[in-house]
C-alpha cells in the first residue's frame, strides 16, 4: 500500500470520480474512474485510474457504501493537503475460470455484457469475477460489440481455462462516453 500527499487549494475539489470495486472484491473499497485533467488529484501525478482507495486521511473506506465515500471525499474541500493510502492497480482486471469440464456451472449470471450475479465459492468467484463488472474480453477476443447472445454463447461452450478482462461497468461507461463524469 502506497501512501501519499495530494496538495489543493482551500475550498477546491479534489477532482475525482469513485466508483465500487465489485462485489466479489477481496478488498471492497472504490476504485478512482477518473480525474479532472486540471484537478489537484491529477496535478499531483501520483494516482492513475484504477487505484483501489483504501483511506483518505486515516479514515478506512473498505466496506464503505459508495455514497459515503463520496461524502467523505466531498468533505475535504477546506483542506489544502490530502493524505491517500492506495494500491496501485490496472482499471482492467483480468480473470480466470478452471472449467473442467460442461458439466461445471461457470457460476454467474451476465446481461449486456456485465456480470450481475455471482454464485458464492464457485469456480467464477475463485476465479476472480466480480458482481458489476463489464465484461471486455473473452479468451484474447473483444466482446465490446458483441451481442448478449453472442457472449452466453461463448462462455457456455467454453471449457479449459477461460480467460476474460473486465472492469467496473461505471467505469467502462465513462471511458466509453456512455455517462457523463461527475467529479468531486
Amino acid at each position: 500500500m502506497l501512501q501519499l500527499y495530494v496538495e489543493k487549494q482551500k475550498g477546491e475539489s479534489l477532482g475525482v470520480v469513485i466508483v465500487e470495486s465489485g462485489w466479489g472484491s477481496i478488498l471492497p473499497t472504490v476504485i478512482l474512474a477518473s480525474m479532472l485533467n486540471s484537478g489537484p488529484a491529477a496535478r499531483s501525478g501520483k494516482l492513475s485510474v484504477g487505484d483501489q482507495i483504501m483511506s483518505i486521511n486515516d479514515t478506512s473506506l473498505v466496506g464503505l457504501p459508495l455514497a459515503t465515500c463520496q461524502s467523505i471525499i466531498k468533505g475535504l474541500k477546506n483542506q489544502v493537503k490530502v493524505k491517500l493510502s492506495i494500491v496501485s492497480c490496472p482499471p482492467v482486471t483480468t480473470v480466470l475460470i478452471k472449467r473442467p469440464d460442461l458439466k461445471y456451472q461457470l457460476g454467474f449470471s451476465v446481461q449486456n455484457g456485465i456480470i450481475c450475479s455471482l454464485m458464492r465459492g464457485g469456480i467464477a468467484e475463485r476465479g476472480g469475477v466480480r458482481v458489476g463488472h463489464r465484461i471486455i474480453e473473452i479468451n484474447g477476443q473483444s466482446v465490446v460489440a458483441m451481442a448478449h447472445e453472442k457472449i452466453v454463447q461463448t462462455l457456455s461452450v467454453s471449457v479449459g481455462e477461460i480467460n476474460m478482462k473486465t472492469m467496473p461497468a461505471v467505469m467502462f461507461r465513462l471511458l466509453t462516453g456512455q455517462e457523463t463524469p461527475v467529479y468531486i
